[in-house]
């Protein structure tokens, strides 16, 4: 008639701990520590702006953020990263330490660390930081301007090319002569 269902056939009568040797020393359930956690300066606050939100104006904050909605006028986040998500729509001039884009800017982004530029990205404008990454499929329009590392402001400058302008009698018919000693000729990746 009813079939027995699988819940059924299991003992009601289980052992908590196998039956151990009468000379073994008792097992004490210990209950396990907890993980550490992690220090409030490596957990990061992120703000979170959703697709359905629009801004009107100036944005600014003290924590990393999250935009996916739509914001017209200025995005300040100095010390901090911001990531446009994918349907990210911003119309702004962006100050930030990171930017990550992955949906379409409209402005000068300036950051002070890293810009990331994703393929599903579009951004035009100019852009201002140290190191810059551009996916494949990205698209970019404006001007690329790699400031320097602090770093690397310390070391010794090469001196720039002197050039030395002679003019003799011999030379007169054929223009100035123009001379420049290898020691004093700087690189063109030496800075102005």
């Amino acid at each position: 008639m009813w079939k027995a269902r699988p819940e059924d056939n299991r003992s009601t009568l289980t052992p908590s701990q196998p039956a151990q040797p009468a000379n073994a020393a008792p097992v004490v359930n210990v209950p396990a520590k907890e993980a550490p956690k992690a220090a409030p300066e490596a957990r990061a606050d992120v703000g979170h702006i959703g697709k359905s939100v629009v801004i009107r104006g100036e944005l600014s904050g003290s924590e990393d953020l999250y935009l996916d909605g739509e914001v017209e006028g200025d995005i300040n986040l100095r010390d901090h990263k911001l990531v446009i998500g994918p349907n990210g729509k911003i119309k702004a001039n962006i100050t930030a330490r990171d930017v990550v884009v992955h949906g379409r800017v409209t402005g000068n982004v300036t950051a002070s660390e890293r810009v990331e530029l994703k393929r599903s990205c579009s951004l035009a404008g100019d852009v201002t930081t140290q190191r810059i990454v551009i996916e494949d499929g990205a698209f970019f329009k404006g001007a690329i301007d790699i400031k320097e590392a602090k770093e690397s402001k310390s070391d010794s400058r090469k001196p720039m090319a002197a050039v030395t302008v002679s003019s003799s009698s011999s030379s007169a018919m054929n223009g100035p002569s123009l001379s420049a000693s290898p020691a004093s000729q700087g690189s063109f990746l030496d800075p102005k």
